[in-house]
């Protein structure tokens, strides 16, 4: 009896052992010098809603290692929707020099035609001919051109066929670039047939002028292996080279060949193209303010340049769950240090993840929530009432317009504050 007992409580030391040896560990810390400077500066510009912080030295850095990634062997095209304010678009716009835009639905069309005249305007996506239409009822004349600087994106022969009924009908002259299908397979040219329709639409109606093409390859950079991604980017590199050189053979009585724009790449894989495809302009956006999503190997030399700062309204000293559930809560903290302290901040539920103070979480027993976000922690961040914490956004479109004007950090202060376009998807 007396070793059944001794083997008994063996047993279970090491059943103890196990326990504590998976038990969570703590992973709390206060901000760190980066936001607790951001912290600083936020209260002394009296900033007390949750706002979307741009760290601008941050954001000229990427810029400008872009710049030194390319080096001059591709223009570049910037993607107005993960960039949606027209400050923001400027500064990168200067600062890249380029005038090169991409666009993606209407009223950013409108409020770009009529507000930066000097750009070139590149459909990002093919868009319903009504919303063509209505560009041109409503386009009030001035600086801009469209038959000189905007390029439709069509994507079939019956799209075309609408267009080219537009254009016939209105009397207008239409640049319009061909979306092909290079692997992504969302749409677009997949076929050298369904190619040839479009080229003998193209060919019938001088209306319409062949300004290039568009190939998204944005599917290369998420596969899990290096393999499958060089065979896909080989695999996409061909399909464009064998289109353009269809189209371009094809299309040999329109125009210069060297005023074509051969789009391709986005911020996951713009470094994939050095200018020896059939590609001749890279397009890329949110990589310059590299939300987490955006977290990959041919961006790691880049830095999150995007923030959400929220106050936090409560500060409670432990974590408890509503009254007939108090048990949960109660074994969440004896389990786990980290779900010790609970933090109400101001809003929540955000497409983000909090990054600062280090180890706070959102509760899965205390759900979601976009009024007051619970957060849980082990109280080492050392968060107070009005105190911030800072979410990193999983992306940039959408995201950056669900908070008013953005706060522009800069030189540790926040510097401006500039208007952000109106959310449109």
């Amino acid at each position: 009896m007396k070793r059944r007992a001794v083997m008994t409580a063996i047993g279970a030391g090491l059943v103890g052992a196990a326990a504590l040896a998976v038990r969570p560990r703590d992973k709390g810390a206060p901000h760190a010098e980066y936001f607790a400077r951001a912290s600083r500066a936020l209260r002394a510009a009296g900033i007390a809603t949750p706002t979307m912080v741009i760290d601008r030295d941050r954001l000229l850095a990427n810029a400008r290692q872009v710049m030194r990634n390319v080096d001059g062997r591709l223009p570049l095209r910037l993607v107005a929707k993960s960039l949606p304010c027209l400050p923001l678009l400027d500064l990168l716009m200067q600062t890249m020099q380029t005038r090169r835009l991409m666009v993606f639905n209407l009223p950013y069309l409108q409020q770009l035609a009529a507000q930066r005249g000097d750009v070139d305007l590149l459909l990002g996506k093919p868009l319903p001919v009504a919303a063509a239409a209505e560009f041109y009822r409503s386009f009030q004349g001035g600086q801009f051109n469209p038959e000189r600087q905007l390029q439709w994106l069509v994507d079939t022969p019956q799209r075309l066929a609408q267009y080219r009924d537009l254009a016939k009908a209105q009397q207008l002259d239409m640049r319009v670039s061909l979306e092909i299908d290079v692997g992504l397979h969302r749409g677009g040219v997949d076929s050298a047939q369904m190619l040839q329709q479009m080229l003998a639409i193209l060919r019938e109606e001088p209306r319409l002028k062949w300004a290039g093409m568009m190939g998204y390859d944005a599917h290369v950079a998420k596969l899990p292996l290096a393999s499958l991604r060089e065979k896909a980017l080989a695999e996409a590199k061909t399909i464009y080279r064998e289109y353009a050189g269809i189209a371009t053979q094809g299309m040999r009585t329109q125009g210069e060949a060297d005023a074509l724009v051969f789009n391709a790449g986005g911020s996951p894989t713009y470094r994939l193209h050095d200018g020896s495809g059939a590609a001749n302009e890279i397009a890329l956006g949110s990589a310059l303010v590299k939300p987490s999503d955006f977290d990959t190997d041919l961006l790691r030399d880049l830095s999150p340049a995007a923030f959400i700062a929220t106050p936090v309204l409560k500060a409670d000293r432990r974590f408890q769950m509503p009254i007939g559930v108090e048990v949960l809560g109660d074994a969440a903290r004896a389990w786990d240090v980290n779900q010790e302290h609970v933090y109400f901040v101001y809003g929540g539920n955000w497409m983000a993840e909090p990054v600062s103070p280090a180890g706070l979480a959102a509760s899965g027993l205390y759900g979601n929530s976009s009024n007051q976000q619970a957060l849980l922690g082990s109280g080492a961040q050392q968060l107070q009432v009005d105190d911030y914490v800072f979410f990193r956004p999983r992306q940039s479109e959408a995201v950056l317009q669900q908070f008013g004007d953005i706060a522009v950090m800069e030189d540790g202060n926040i510097s401006k504050r500039w208007p952000v376009m109106e959310a449109m998807p």
